[in-house]
């Protein structure tokens, strides 16, 4: 499945000002900043890294689930359901989740 390229055009806009760089991964696209992922798209859902501290919680959220390549549930990274970046709002705060943690990593 080719990924969502209105989700990738809203994700641009969120990112605008940001040194990112987008690039196709997973079968999807990602969205790096420093090198480091941020956010992107896969298979419907928003992957979002974040920081493995805020994990759990974040799990807790509506339309939220593990992100599990191979079966394996990965700490600091989760999948965020159409449902839960439907509006502005909510992409702007997964976004955002994802660009803060992207941020405290160093460049690679």
């Amino acid at each position: 499945m080719a990924y969502d390229l209105k989700f990738a055009e809203r994700i641009r806009e969120e990112l605008k000002g940001l040194p990112f760089v987008e690039k196709k991964m997973f079968g999807g696209v990602g969205f790096l900043i420093h090198g480091n992922m941020a956010c992107g798209w896969y298979k419907g859902d928003m992957v979002v890294r974040i920081d493995p501290a805020k994990h759990d919680a974040l799990l807790t959220k509506k339309h939220v689930k593990p992100f599990a390549l191979r079966g394996k549930p990965m700490k600091g990274w989760l999948l965020v359901e159409p449902d839960g970046y439907k509006t502005s709002k909510r992409l702007s705060a997964w976004a955002k989740e994802g660009v803060e943690f992207a941020l405290t990593l160093p460049p690679k």
